[in-house]
């Protein structure tokens, strides 16, 4: 258990130093472990993730004009100033392009022609690494894809309805930029995740020291309150709260089928640097 550890688990908790300490020694220095078992004991709601990605770059998406297929592109580059730079933006181009042509989704397929070449100058050109992740394609049989990347570039999504139109879809792919469902409908959710919400859920009613029958009762309302809160056709749509996105959809005479949805950076994990501290010990040797 390192210092570096017990800070993490202070910010994404909120919780005090003895408490985190004690937390990540029982469950042998497993952060991930260490929040759960807080959420069991201290009623803590949730976490908030992992500390900063180190990971920069942008979302690309492009959809076809009729709307029957998209993609949606992750290119990393290790900093926001590149990200932001002319030839980057203009290779970032190039993959969506060739993705898009040829409904590619392998990255090492797409770069092992002329695109691995062009990658290979742009990192002797610009000193960093640059590197094509992931890729996304949606089609729609019997509807329509829409798409919406946020303004710096950073979230992308694309959603696929069954009916309804382009601009209704991009309505659909905004919210879930700015919400983040998890899944499309409460049915959808993995039985592994309502179980773990379940365990938790149950570890906190008990302490409560009510009966079982109202323990029962507060369990199965908080599994339906968390299924809603990451279901999309359950959340209230971002603009307007009034109603919900499976309204929206269904008074269109539409519905969702599916979404994808890329946040630059996500799932990577970084050693941060204590510069100070490496340039003390620079200075030492």
């Amino acid at each position: 258990m390192s210092a570096s550890q017990v800070k993490e688990l202070r910010e994404r908790t909120g919780l005090g130093l003895l408490e985190c300490k004690k937390a990540l020694a029982a469950a042998n220095g497993d952060i991930d472990a260490a929040i759960e078992e807080l959420r069991k004991s201290s009623g803590m709601k949730a976490a908030k993730k992992a500390g900063r990605t180190a990971a920069d770059g942008v979302v690309a998406a492009r959809v076809a004009d009729d709307g029957s297929y998209g993609v949606l592109v992750e290119i990393n580059s290790e900093t926001d100033f590149v990200a932001r730079d002319e030839n980057f933006l203009a290779f970032v181009a190039k993959v969506v392009d060739a993705a898009f042509t040829g409904r590619q989704t392998d990255v090492a397929a797409l770069m092992a022609g002329d695109l691995e070449q062009d990658r290979e100058a742009l990192v002797q050109k610009i000193g960093e690494n640059i590197g094509v992740r992931r890729i996304a394609l949606t089609s729609a049989a019997d509807g329509v894809i829409g798409a919406y990347v946020h303004g710096n570039n950073r979230i992308g999504v694309l959603v696929e309805l069954r009916a309804g139109d382009q601009d209704l879809a991009r309505d659909v792919a905004m919210h879930v930029a700015a919400v983040n469902p998890q899944v499309v409908e409460p049915a959808d959710m993995p039985q592994a995740v309502v179980d773990k919400e379940k365990e938790i859920y149950t570890a906190q009613a008990l302490e409560s020291g009510k009966p079982a029958e109202i323990v029962e009762k507060m369990i199965g309302g908080r599994i339906k309150k968390f299924l809603a809160e990451n279901s999309l056709v359950e959340q209230a749509f971002v603009k307007d709260p009034d109603m919900t996105v499976g309204k929206l959809v269904s008074a269109a005479g539409a519905g969702v089928a599916s979404f994808a949805r890329f946040e630059v950076g996500e799932g990577i994990e970084v050693e941060e640097v204590d510069f100070a501290a490496e340039v003390a010990a620079q200075l030492k040797g």
